[in-house]
């Protein structure tokens, strides 16, 4: 890739116009989409409806169009997306509240933050969701057009996006019991009758068909809700108060494919799916990964590739590894980026034990399916540390051993209803620096900290887009505090800090834990988005040389360079015998990490890292 690409790649597209011009040629879908899109809909609605589906859709492309400048338009006529992830992408994930000042709303000061710290570091801003909410930290979404006035306003968010690409959340699988929509229903507007799933006994669906539905919680499918018309039991898959959308109504589909194309007119280049797994329910089925579901999914893309090509789709499916990569589909007609559920556990397991032998047989198996995709490479985030990502990976004893690591330090453990009326894990509760560090082993605070430096180096080392959740940027520790006052096990990782502390205790003071993690991780990204063997397309390769060591090839597109990734996973210095020759390397080499020269016999300190070229 040339630098003019590397350029591009790393920059946010023009802005949109928010007035519509319709005195301008305005395309509507192209004739393969539209027929591509009508035989999607065809497939989950009839053929009754399908031209009027497929024409409003065409509708809704050409007023998205309207907004477009002219500048834009030629910006996505230059639009590559073979380049729409290169090395220089690494995403940062952050509530829109996490740094507080006393002047100025969070928005505007996660702005000024970013552009102090990480301008030429990180590329993209995924801001978890800032509309008005009513629980779950933003997920029960009140009004999908508004950003919650306790965080800012859009003026905050095209801030934002003058300096970094960004990540929205499109939480389309359900809406809050406090939205506008839902409120129709409970006072029986008709045209909301169809816009949830209802039933008008509780009995609706026997115990059976119940056990199968997949769900990530133990609370109670169905939840009673009085309205007009008399008691209703709708579908709630999360909780109470997150009411799920019937897209077995075309309208819903409609609606939200509105909304899909709003968050790009106001800077969306990136779309994160959240809890896309559930989106279509079917009695009699898992109500996951089905076939409609992923049809969605596929429409979804259509549209975007019609109106805004630049704009990738990301889905969130926290299951196991194999269900997981299915949303990639054929590489070219669902997501462009999938979350990577299997690594956190992996890397996690690989750490608490001091054996990388099962992170590195998963990762010999791990390319995404086209040059155009990308795998989303997190740790941890605003949720905690999954576990169904490793199901099948790990073994169940294995499983249960992080478990019991997590409670040791302080962490918790959040469980989901099987099939068989058992509970089995589903998340960890917990930093991920306490998950690797006891606070009350007498370690050296720089052994913890070696530790946490070599697990996020092997994030960042993988094929696929690193994305690095903002507490982790300072090693936040346990906040037990705010998981009593808020009640949510959640809440233990989602402290927020006033800004003046954040640099008197973190980022000024050479002497913190905080700083020195900051420090070397942001040194670490430095190193690597200046690296083209780290291009998400550029091959990878493990090369097994001991199973206290994750070691892994990284290949340039065009071959002309290697870098050999190495990380010590155990706290044990280490001295090895590195094969060059057949990993197409040669002495003299040096360590891009430290600049220092290295050679075939190399010495690997406790936890150390060495990225050598």
């Amino acid at each position: 890739m040339g630098s003019a690409a590397a350029d591009r790649a790393g920059t946010p597209p023009p802005l949109y116009r928010l007035t519509p011009d319709y005195t301008k040629l305005l395309p509507g879908l192209p004739p393969r989409l539209e027929q591509r899109i009508q035989e999607r809909v065809i497939r989950l609605y009839g053929e009754i409806e399908a031209d009027a589906i497929t024409n409003e859709i065409d509708r809704l492309v050409r007023v998205h169009n309207a907004h477009k400048s002219d500048e834009l338009e030629a910006w996505e006529q230059g639009f590559d997306p073979r380049e729409r992830f290169t090395e220089k992408d690494v995403i940062l994930i952050t509530y829109g509240d996490l740094i507080l000042s006393e002047s100025r709303p969070p928005l505007r000061t996660l702005a000024d933050f970013a552009e102090v710290f990480f301008r030429g570091l990180i590329t993209t801003l995924h801001v978890l969701p800032f509309y008005p909410y009513s629980s779950d930290r933003g997920f029960s979404v009140i009004d999908y057009r508004a950003v919650d006035p306790r965080l800012g306003s859009w003026d905050d968010v095209a801030t934002l996006k003058k300096s970094f690409k960004l990540m929205f959340d499109g939480v389309f699988n359900h809406v809050s019991s406090q939205s506008r929509w839902f409120e129709e229903f409970l006072a029986g507007n008709p045209e909301e009758r169809e816009t949830f799933i209802a039933f008008s006994r509780g009995l609706a669906i026997d115990d059976d068909r119940l056990k199968l539905v997949l769900r990530p919680r133990t609370s109670s499918v169905l939840t009673r809700f009085e309205t007009l018309r008399g008691p209703r039991f709708v579908w709630t898959t999360f909780s109470p108060d997150q009411i799920d959308l019937n897209f077995h109504n075309p309208k819903v589909l409609l609606r939200i494919l509105d909304i899909l194309l709003y968050y790009v007119r106001h800077g969306a280049d990136l779309v994160r799916l959240d809890a896309i797994t559930y989106i279509w329910a079917e009695l009699g089925t898992s109500c996951a990964h089905l076939e409609q579901t992923h049809e969605v999914v596929r429409l979804f893309r259509d549209v975007l590739d019609a109106a805004a090509p630049d704009v990738a789709l990301v889905t969130e499916t926290n299951v196991p590894h194999a269900d997981n990569i299915t949303y990639f589909g054929t590489g070219d007609d669902e997501a462009q980026m999938v979350y990577n559920f299997a690594l956190p556990p992996l890397v996690l397991h690989t750490f608490l034990t001091g054996d990388a032998s099962v992170l590195s047989r998963w990762a010999t198996g791990l390319e995404p399916p086209s040059e155009t995709t990308a795998f989303f490479n997190f740790l941890d985030s605003h949720d905690g540390i999954g576990l169904l990502g490793a199901r099948g990976i790990l073994s169940s004893e294995e499983i249960d051993g992080i478990c019991r690591v997590t409670r040791q330090r302080g962490g918790f453990v959040s469980e989901r209803s099987d099939s068989d009326g058992s509970r089995s894990p589903y998340e960890l509760n917990i930093t991920w620096f306490s998950a690797l560090n006891p606070e009350d082993a007498g370690e050296p605070r720089d052994l913890q900290i070696d530790r946490f430096i070599a697990s996020r180096a092997v994030a960042l080392a993988l094929r696929g887009v690193p994305g690095i959740y903002l507490p982790s940027l300072i090693g936040s520790k346990n906040d037990l505090e705010a998981v009593v006052e808020t009640g949510s096990k959640r809440s233990i990782n989602r402290t927020r800090i006033h800004e003046d502390r954040l640099f008197a205790a973190f980022l000024s003071n050479p002497e913190s834990t905080g700083y020195q993690i900051a420090r070397r991780y942001l040194d670490l990204i430095e190193k690597r988005v200046a690296e083209p063997c780290f291009h998400p397309a550029a091959p990878q390769r493990v090369v097994p040389i001991d199973d206290r060591v994750f070691s892994l090839l990284r290949i340039s597109r065009d071959g002309s360079r290697r870098v050999w990734c190495l990380v010590n996973v155990t706290p044990e210095p280490l001295d090895l015998d590195l094969p060059l020759a057949a990993q197409g390397l040669s002495e003299p080499l040096s360590d891009l990490l430290t600049g220092h020269p290295a050679s075939a016999r190399i010495h690997l300190a406790p936890y150390q890292v060495a990225w050598l070229h």
